[in-house]
């Protein structure tokens, strides 16, 4: 993969200049598009801006959000060739900064579930995940070394996990969703992908300028909380085995580890994260469920028929259940710095199972609203798995940190 944080420094020492770092990319997608598809539009003229933190690095947008000189498509037939006239915020924040918009990833349709033709970099076999496809591709697959996707359930954390980057799904609202198509506006959040938690603070650091980015190191004798999240079904051996050398690792570099039990009010919020989802998407995508029914890819337009029925009384119940979960969940953070827990239930899915994998591991902490970071741990039969880092609501940075122990643990455990 290609790292931020290196270019960064290369750049700045004068080794190399940000036109070579932004040649770099183009010459990476060349090499590799055909193989893994991460890509609806490759802009080949974008070159290296003059200045900015982020000069030189080449950024790829998810196509929910909107850019002034490339299509927005959706994922959808329905906005073929649809063009907003400005960016959205989150992608001025990155040109301000210096960066390069290189082109625009795949994501599922209106970022719900069906599969796009985007393939794992490390198995063309299996998924990438969803719905972030084309941004966790082509940033595991070395194209560039930075990239936007989104969350609702699981659509930034688990194709991490699937493809072998680093990301971070933010706290809620830290990065503005303006300007991103709308699935839910109570859960859907802005995250990045990377090859490391350093790149994630670094891209952090030059996208909002907020100084808590600045000087991010590793955490030193962190407390770990492991959660298992019993109640949201069983998880496959590699990803158990993925936790268990985890585990293993931070204890060894110094870390208190113990098992904690979520609150009751938290276990009861993994279950109602569906109700106030599909409750938002009726109304996020009224126009589309109205006017153009039947052009909804068949997934989501399945789900969407099955929830039509989802009455307000239930949405105000969740969102009540919702915040309950949220305080206990604060008052669990009392004990233990980081919460880490899997990132996918297993390995990627294989491509003809026509599914980019479950978000039930992931769900939970979207709606608690938390800052989400993927650490890649191993390779079981040849494809990445990954375990989260979950830190207190706001404590971005002290999620990076926790990470970036976590990946020079296991880098030292081999």
């Amino acid at each position: 993969m290609i790292s931020l944080a290196d270019l960064q420094r290369r750049i700045e020492a004068g080794e190399l200049s940000p036109d070579a770092a932004i040649a770099q990319s183009h010459a990476a997608i060349e090499a590799r598009e055909k193989d893994v598809r991460a890509f609806v539009r490759h802009d080949k003229s974008a070159k290296a801006q003059a200045s900015g933190p982020l000069r030189g690095i080449a950024v790829g947008i998810k196509d929910i959000i909107d850019t002034a000189n490339m299509p927005t498509e959706m994922g959808s037939e329905i906005y073929r060739g649809w063009q907003p006239r400005s960016d959205a915020p989150v992608v001025m924040m990155l040109k301000r900064a210096g960066a390069t918009i290189i082109g625009k990833t795949t994501t599922t349709a209106f970022a719900s579930r069906d599969p796009t033709p985007t393939l794992n970099p490390h198995n063309p076999g299996h998924t990438p995940g969803g719905s972030s496809s084309g941004s966790a591709a082509a940033v595991g697959a070395g194209m560039i070394p930075l990239a936007l996707g989104t969350q609702t359930g699981g659509s930034v954390i688990r194709p991490a996990a699937y493809c072998g980057a680093a990301a971070i799904k933010p706290s809620f609202r830290m990065l503005p969703t303006v300007g991103v198509k709308c699935y839910s506006w109570a859960l859907d959040t802005v995250g990045l992908f990377g090859s490391r938690a350093e790149d994630l603070a670094r891209g952090l650091l030059g996208m909002t300028g907020r100084t808590e980015f600045s000087g991010i190191a590793p955490a030193k004798s962190p407390r770990i909380g492991v959660v298992r999240q019993e109640f949201a079904e069983a998880v496959e051996p590699a990803a158990e085995e993925g936790l268990l050398a985890a585990i293993k690792a931070a204890e060894k570099a110094g870390a208190s580890v113990q098992t904690v039990d979520l609150p009751e009010a938290v276990k009861e919020a993994w279950r109602i994260h569906p109700i106030i989802q599909d409750f938002e998407a009726h109304r996020a995508l009224a126009w589309e469920f109205d006017e153009r029914h039947d052009e909804i890819a068949p997934l989501l337009r399945a789900s969407l028929d099955e929830t039509v029925g989802l009455t307000p009384k239930e949405y105000d119940d969740a969102r009540r259940i919702a915040r309950r979960g949220r305080r206990e969940l604060g008052e669990l953070f009392e004990g233990v710095d980081v919460l880490l827990t899997y990132s996918a239930p297993g390995t990627a899915p294989a491509k003809e199972l026509a599914s980019t994998g479950s978000p039930r591991y992931n769900r939970l902490w979207t709606l608690m609203g938390n800052p989400c970071v993927n650490v890649p741990v191993m390779k079981v039969g040849g494809l990445p798995i990954g375990v989260q880092v979950i830190a207190r609501f706001g404590n971005d940075p002290g999620a990076l940190a926790a990470a970036w122990f976590l990946e020079n643990a296991l880098a030292k455990s081999g």
